[in-house]
C-alpha cells in the first residue's frame, strides 16, 4: 500500500469538490489489513505442528528424547512468525472470517473518525481493506434512512475495478465522485456549508 503525496492530494481534492455540492461529509480510509489482531490461528497451527513433531520423529527416527523436544521448540518458534505474516495469516482465515474482521474495522473507523457526530448525520465512510479485498461504503443514519445501500454499489464497483488494476488513487477518486453525486441528489448544498470533517484519506 503506497499512496504518495500527489495521490493523497488528488483524493483530498475530490472529497472537497464533491462536498461542495452537498451537505454530506465523505471520509476515506485505506487499511493494509483488518486481520492484524487475528493471532489465535497462527499460534494454534504452530502449536499443533510442534506437538505432532515428536510422534513423527519417534516413528521414523532414533533421535533422543532431548533432541526431539529441542526440535519441537525450534519448529514452534520458526512456524509462529511465518504463519503470522500478514499475507499468510489472512490466507489461513476462512473468507467469512476475513469479511467479518474487515466489516468490524470499517465500523470502528466510522466511529473513530467522527462520522457519526456530524450535525445532520449525513456522513459516509468509503473503506477499503487491501489484504481482505474488502470494500464498503457505510452511511450514517441521516443518509441510510433515505438512500438504500444498493445505491452505493456503483461507487463500490468503480472503486474495486480501478483497484483491481492497481490504481488505488483512481479507484478512490471515482468512488468519491459517484458518492458525491448521490449525496448531491438527496442532500444538496445549502450554499454556505462548512466542512465538519477533514478532506483527506486515512492510511492505517
Amino acid at each position: 500500500m503506497d499512496l504518495g503525496k500527489t495521490d493523497r492530494a488528488r483524493i483530498a481534492a475530490a472529497i472537497h469538490a464533491s462536498e461542495a455540492r452537498t451537505t454530506g461529509e465523505i471520509v476515506c480510509v485505506l487499511a493494509r489489513t483488518s486481520s492484524a489482531q487475528a493471532t489465535a490461528l497462527p499460534v494454534l497451527l504452530a502449536a499443533v505442528a510442534a506437538l505432532a513433531l515428536p510422534w513423527l520423529l519417534m516413528s521414523f527416527t532414533a533421535l533422543s528424547l532431548q533432541l526431539m523436544l529441542t526440535l519441537q521448540v525450534f519448529l514452534f518458534l520458526a512456524l509462529l512468525p511465518l504463519l503470522s505474516l500478514p499475507g499468510i495469516r489472512v490466507a489461513l482465515l476462512p473468507r467469512s472470517a476475513r469479511r467479518a474482521l474487515a466489516h468490524r474495522m470499517a465500523m470502528e473507523q466510522f466511529v473513530s473518525r467522527g462520522i457519526a457526530r456530524t450535525k445532520e448525520r449525513t456522513g459516509i465512510l468509503i473503506f477499503v481493506s487491501l489484504a481482505e479485498r474488502y470494500a464498503r461504503i457505510v452511511a450514517d443514519e441521516g443518509i441510510a434512512s433515505r438512500v438504500p445501500q444498493a445505491e452505493w454499489q456503483g461507487a463500490i464497483d468503480a472503486l474495486t475495478a480501478h483497484m483491481g488494476d492497481g490504481r488505488i488513487a483512481d479507484g478512490f477518486v471515482a468512488a468519491i465522485e459517484r458518492c458525491g453525486a448521490v449525496l448531491a441528489t438527496h442532500f444538496p448544498s445549502a450554499g454556505a456549508d462548512r466542512s465538519e470533517l477533514p478532506d483527506r484519506i486515512y492510511l492505517i
